[in-house]
């Protein structure tokens, strides 16, 4: 079992910054890739950035120069900056993890979720 806890969300201006954080505890040793998805009500989850345990990243083309995401192995934690966001980034936010290095591969848990509004 993994836990995932969340923190970061809520509410900017088109062009504003936020960080996401997700410190992971439990089953620790079984994480490999971690990353960030995000769900639209009436859309699929889709990936949004995803890191490995040797710290290949992945982004969705729609966040590319714009986000970065990183991770802290010795904090359990990865993080995900979002700069220049823009109201169609708006989203519930999840972390998760995978036993894989591919975040879609292997066993995967989830965060809880976080809310990102980006309005004027």
């Amino acid at each position: 079992q993994v836990q995932l806890v969340e923190s970061g969300g809520g509410l900017v201006q088109p062009g504003g910054s936020l960080r996401l954080s997700c410190a992971a505890s439990g089953s620790i040793s079984s994480i490999n890739a971690m990353g960030w998805y995000r769900q639209v009500a009436g859309k699929q989850r889709e990936l949004v950035a995803s890191i490995s345990r040797g710290r290949t990243t992945k982004y969705a083309d729609s966040v590319k120069g714009r986000f970065t995401i990183s991770r802290d192995n010795a904090k359990n934690t990865v993080y995900l900056q979002m700069d220049s966001l823009k109201p169609e980034d708006t989203a519930v936010y999840y972390c998760a993890t995978s036993s894989s290095w591919a975040i879609e591969a292997g066993e995967r848990y989830w965060g809880q979720g976080t809310q990102v509004t980006v309005s004027s």
